[in-house]
Order: C-alpha cells, then sequence, then structure tokens
C-alpha cells in the first residue's frame, strides 16, 4: 500500500487517476469532493501546505494538512511508503516528523534520476541540505548507490563525487574528506566534475543539495532550450519542415527517453520509510510511474539495503556512549 497525497499536484484530480491507475494498491489525501469516482481509497484531507513559506512549523502546526495525514499513514504502518508531490521542503518536513529519520543516519537526501539520453545518471543531494558535512556526503553515495542497485536496475553503480577537478585534492575541504573516506567504496570512481554529468562517467554522482540544486536547474534550462531551438530551427523553412519531418519519430524517441515523467520524481532517502516526490506539474502517468517506482522501492527494501551497506562501511551515525547510557 503506498500512501499518495495529491494535494501538492497541480490538478490532485489527474494526480489520483494516476495514482489509482498504477496498479499499486493506493491510499489517496486529498479533498474527496474533488476526488469522486477515483478507482481508489480516498482519505478526505482537503488541507494544504504545499506553498507554506515554512514548511517545518507548516508540518508541525498543521496536524490535518493532507501530506502530514499520508506521512502519519506510514509511520503506523498503514502504507508501505509515500509520493507526495509539489513542495519537496512539505514532504521532508512531513517525513521527519512522522516518518522519521533512519538509525543512524545524519540527514535525509532528494535522489533525483536525470533522463540524460544513453547515460541516466542518479544526482543527488539537489536539495534537502544546503550544507553539508563530509559524512553526510559519504552517506549520501552510500544512498544514491542502493537506490540505482535496487530500484533503477544497476547491477554495480558507479559513484562520483561532484568537484572542480578529479585530483583527490580538488574542492572544498568537506569534499576532500568525503573523497578519503570513499576510497574504500566498491564502485567509487573518485572526483567528477560537471560535464561529467552527461558523459556517462558515473552512475551516482553525490554534491551537497545547494550545489545539487543549481545545478539539476541548470540542466532542465538547459535542456528546455535546446528542444525549443531544434523545433523552431525544424519549423524555419520548407526545406526544414522537410527534414523535421523525416526526423519526427527518432526526436520523438529521444523525447520520450529524457521525458523527466519516466523517472517517477525524485526519492527522499534515509527515513524510516521510502519517500518519492513527484513533479507537481507531472500529468497522472508521470503519477502512475512515481507509485511504481514507490512500490518497487518497497519490494526491493531500498531502505534496508541502504541501511545495511552503511552499517557494512562503517558509515552510520554512532551514539556516544555517554548519551547512550543517559537513555537508558
Amino acid at each position: 500500500m503506498i500512501a499518495v497525497d495529491v494535494n501538492g499536484a497541480d490538478d490532485p484530480r489527474a494526480a489520483a487517476e494516476g495514482a489509482a491507475a498504477s496498479g499499486i494498491d493506493v491510499l489517496v489525501f486529498g479533498p474527496a469532493k474533488d476526488l469522486k469516482g477515483i478507482d481508489a481509497e480516498v482519505v478526505d484531507a482537503p488541507v494544504s501546505i504545499a506553498k507554506a513559506a515554512d514548511a517545518a512549523r507548516a508540518a508541525r502546526s498543521t496536524p490535518d494538512a493532507s501530506i502530514v495525514l499520508a506521512a502519519r499513514a506510514v509511520a503506523e504502518g498503514r502504507a508501505d511508503a509515500l509520493v507526495a508531490g509539489g513542495s519537496t521542503g512539505t514532504a521532508l518536513a512531513a517525513g521527519l516528523f512522522n516518518i522519521k529519520r533512519g538509525k543512524g543516519i545524519h540527514r535525509p537526501a532528494l535522489a533525483l534520476p536525470l533522463p540524460v539520453p544513453g547515460a541516466p545518471v542518479t544526482l543527488l543531494d539537489v536539495g534537502a541540505n544546503e550544507l553539508c558535512r563530509p559524512e553526510h556526503l559519504v552517506q549520501f553515495a552510500y544512498m544514491g548507490a542502493a537506490l540505482a542497485t535496487t530500484v533503477l536496475g544497476v547491477e554495480r553503480p558507479r559513484v562520483g563525487l561532484l568537484s572542480n577537478g578529479t585530483e583527490p585534492e580538488k574542492g572544498r575541504e568537506e569534499v576532500v574528506e568525503a573523497h578519503e573516506r570513499l576510497r574504500a567504496m566498491d564502485g567509487f570512481v573518485g572526483n567528477v566534475e560537471g560535464f561529467a554529468i552527461t558523459e556517462g562517467v558515473a552512475d551516482v554522482i553525490v554534491t551537497d543539495g545547494f550545489t545539487g540544486n543549481v545545478t539539476l536547474k541548470v540542466l532542465e534550462a538547459t535542456s528546455q532550450t535546446m528542444i525549443a531551438a531544434v523545433r523552431r530551427a525544424a519549423m524555419s523553412s520548407p526545406k526544414a519542415k522537410l527534414g523535421g519531418a523525416l526526423l519526427r519519430p527518432a526526436l520523438r524517441s529521444l523525447r520520450t527517453e529524457i521525458d523527466p515523467e519516466a523517472q517517477g520524481g525524485a526519492y527522499l532517502l534515509g527515513l524510516r520509510r521510502l519517500a518519492v516526490v513527484p513533479h507537481g506539474s507531472f500529468s497522472a502517468e508521470g503519477w502512475a510511474e512515481a507509485v511504481r517506482r514507490a512500490a518497487r522501492g518497497v519490494t526491493e527494501d531500498v531502505v534496508g539495503r541502504t541501511h545495511a551497506a552503511l552499517d557494512g562501511a562503517g558509515a552510520l551515525r554512532r551514539v556516544p556512549a555517554s548519551d547512550a547510557a543517559t537513555s537508558l
């Protein structure tokens, strides 16, 4: 069962229809009056905090908000994973307050599979943590590798650390230290530069949330600009239109390959249960894919396998002995 909050979607009904059509059992949270006839169990939750200026405060002070109710359903075991579109801030806040961080996890990370033609790559963090310490980046590396293996089907993911040079000593202090700690990680390829994102050098690329979010938006804007430029060029003259007609099947295939909806959205990793955050503008099919990806993550136990990998590498946060004694 997947808990789906549709209030953050541009079109909540389309989101609910997509979730219902996913082939997965879903519990839909949203305004029941707008979701009549949906072939799924609907929990009437008309209150939305998707556009709240202070996501943490809103998640704490609005217990009847749809995202809070959906996260609580996961925390209480009525659902196995969360799908919530729109604001990543409210999804993160509701997840932290209700589902909670995984044991030994410093901070959750937002991982997004980028639909790069011929060489898809998962980038994290893309917005959950503006500043990161070395131990955060190390955990992100293992989280991203587990996601790539369990959900995306990459058998032995190559993991790179985003920096301004490939040399181990390049980058900010936390990047240099993270590089040293990741040397022993199976599949670690070292530092990678920005252009490597589109060149297939790594399957997973790790960075802090500020850099990741800026990188993501630059890539999205560049992709949209190039697609628009190709479209204008193909319509610029009678000869160009003829050539465009001949290329249409190939271009349609390319458009499908780089469609962000095919990836289901971003994955919120590091909680005790998996969460997927589709873009609010996704169509019904995008929401259906988000639900399918969440269900696959549950079936493949991405949370458990991530924790096991972190534990095996000694990368989990250890509770100081004095704190452990105090809690007894």
